[in-house]
């Protein structure tokens, strides 16, 4: 799928990927979410999670798919390493309780029903996958579902890779911006689940979309 797999030496990525998404906060939206079909495919994600409960979503940027939860959760905490982001999506959904902090590092102080991240997991670096993962088991109640949207990796090819899960992308101002970017192929996402202790229906949303439910396993239980 990559052109190049090469070694690049280089400031922290993750540190790379946060200041882009903080210059990237005014433009984020730019052609991603404005058409038809993609509203479409927002209404289509958002009815997998369930209506009521504790809701923490990861990654929230620009509050898009935070003020769709809101309508739905009895309560809403939503975190993003980009205080720019928070600062829009506040604007969307002023009774949520935003926390900005690194997902890489963070922990939660309490535990949710359930755990939402849009377009988040392509950019968890892959020696990070398993960590993350557990930080999501963290975060849920005992039998709590993750839902998740992110993109198909027949869309990779948009990309200027520069790396096995290395990208570059542009911003309007002309600034270039290494990120952690890896696209999803539903078939091995759940796999490396299952090997995680997760049962999951990840399925191609359509519009090089993918859409994902994970529960995790609970010794002596079947997932609901």
């Amino acid at each position: 799928m990559h052109p190049k797999r090469v070694t690049l030496a280089f400031m922290n990525l993750v540190e790379q990927q946060i200041a882009y998404y903080r210059a990237r906060a005014p433009e984020y939206e730019q052609g991603l979410y404005g058409t038809d079909e993609a509203r479409a495919l927002i209404a289509r994600v958002i009815d997998r999670v369930p209506p009521g409960g504790d809701v923490l979503e990861l990654a929230c940027g620009t509050g898009v798919w935070t003020e769709r939860l809101a309508q739905r959760a009895a309560t809403l905490t939503a975190v993003d390493a980009a205080p720019e982001m928070i600062d829009i999506a506040w604007r969307r959904a002023p009774h949520a309780t935003f926390v900005v902090a690194d997902l890489l590092t963070w922990r939660p102080p309490r535990r949710y029903d359930t755990v939402f991240f849009g377009f988040w997991l392509s950019h968890v670096p892959a020696d990070r996958f398993a960590d993350f993962w557990s930080l999501v088991a963290d975060c849920l109640v005992d039998g709590g579902r993750a839902v998740f949207v992110d993109e198909h990796v027949s869309s990779a090819e948009k990309e200027t890779w520069l790396a096995d899960e290395v990208v570059e992308r542009s911003l309007s101002d002309g600034s270039t911006h290494r990120i952690v970017k890896s696209y999803i192929d539903p078939p091995e996402l759940t796999a490396r689940l299952a090997g995680l202790g997760w049962t999951a229906d990840v399925t191609d949303a359509g519009s090089g979309w993918v859409l994902g439910v994970a529960q995790r396993v609970q010794a002596g239980s079947r997932p609901r």
